[in-house]
C-alpha cells in the first residue's frame, strides 16, 4: 500500500494512493484516523490525486540520520567527515526540518554552499527500543523518499553537523510511505538524485554498509523510537551544490519521486 499524508484547503488527512490500471490515473481514498495509531480504515471519501496536496506523509518525533553509509560517499567526503567507522554515524534532524514534496527548500543566507543529499528513509510503525536484528522487520511501517539537505560550508567549519542539516524546510520527505515491501525488496533498490533533470547520484540500497536491520538495531540500543519516526539510511556518492531555482527530485524504485525547488525567502 502507499499511505499519504495530504490536504484540501485547511483540512488534513491520510489516504491511500489508488492507480487505474487502464487510464493510469491516480486517485486517494481517505482513511479514518492515523494509519498509525488507527490502522488502515476507509472513509469512503475519494479524490484525483492531482486535486489534493501532498503533504510529508509523517510528521516524526524526530529524524534519525546516518552518516557515511555508502563507501563511495566516504571516499567523496572524507576531507569533510573524515573516515569510514566500524559503527554507523548517527545524527538528528529537527522536527521542524521536515517538508514535504513540491514544498520549497530555502537556501539559508548564511551560507555558500547547500548540497542535496538523496536517501531511502525508513518509517517507524510502533514505539520501539533495543530491538535486535531479527527483529527489524516488526517494527517498520514501511518507506519514503528522503532528501538531507546540507549546507555543506558550514558542515565544515562548524566541525559538527546540527545547524547545518538543522534549517527549516532542510529535510524534504515523501511522496508517500510504501508500506508493501520486505526487507529484502528495500535491501536492493535503485536510488537516483537529479537537478534540473541531470542525474547526480544513482546507487542500489544493497551498497549499503549498515544494512538495514542494523541501523534498526543500533539506533534502538541508546533511543526509544517512536511511530512515525524517520530514519534517513545515508547518501550515495555524487552529493554536490545546487543554485536557487535549481529542482531537486529523488527517485526510489517501488516507492516513487520526491521533488522540490531550491528558493530563497521572501
Amino acid at each position: 500500500m502507499r499511505i499519504a499524508r495530504f490536504s484540501v484547503g485547511d483540512d488534513v488527512g491520510f489516504g491511500l494512493i489508488d492507480t487505474d490500471q487502464d487510464s493510469g490515473q491516480q486517485s486517494i481514498s481517505r482513511l479514518s484516523g492515523h494509519p498509525l495509531l488507527a490502522g488502515v480504515k476507509l472513509t469512503g471519501e475519494r479524490a484525483k490525486l492531482e486535486d489534493v496536496r501532498l503533504l510529508s506523509p509523517v510528521l516524526p518525533s524526530k529524524v534519525v540520520c546516518i552518516g557515511k553509509n555508502y563507501a563511495e560517499h566516504v571516499a567523496e567526503m572524507k576531507d569533510i567527515t573524515g573516515e569510514s567507522t566500524d559503527e554507523p554515524v548517527v545524527f538528528l534532524k529537527p522536527s521542524t526540518s521536515v517538508t514535504g514534496p513540491k514544498d520549497p527548500v530555502f537556501y539559508p543566507e548564511m551560507s555558500q554552499r547547500v548540497d542535496y543529499e538523496g536517501e531511502m528513509a525508513i518509517v517507524i510503525g510502533r514505539l520501539c527500543r533495543e530491538v535486535p536484528r531479527e527483529r527489524a522487520k516488526d517494527v517498520i511501517f514501511g518507506y519514503t523518499c528522503a532528501n538531507d539537505i546540507t549546507a555543506r560550508d558550514l558542515q565544515q567549519t562548524d566541525k559538527q553537523w546540527t545547524r547545518a542539516k538543522g534549517f527549516d524546510s532542510f529535510c524534504p520527505i515523501g511522496p508517500w510511505i510504501e508500506t508493501g515491501l520486505s526487507l529484502e525488496e528495500a535491501g536492493d533498490l535503485r536510488v537516483t538524485t537529479t537537478v534540473d533533470g541531470e542525474v547526480k547520484q544513482d546507487a542500489r540500497t544493497s551498497l549499503l554498509i549498515h544494512d538495514i536491520p542494523a541501523l534498526i538495531s543500533y539506533t534502538s540500543s541508546f533511543m526509544t523510537l517512536l511511530p512515525g519516526d524517520v530514519i534517513l539510511t545515508g547518501t550515495p556518492a555524487g552529493v554536490g551544490p545546487v543554485d536557487i531555482g535549481s529542482q531537486v527530485t529523488v527517485a526510489i524504485e517501488k516507492i516513487g519521486e520526491l521533488s522540490n525547488r531550491i528558493v530563497t525567502r521572501d
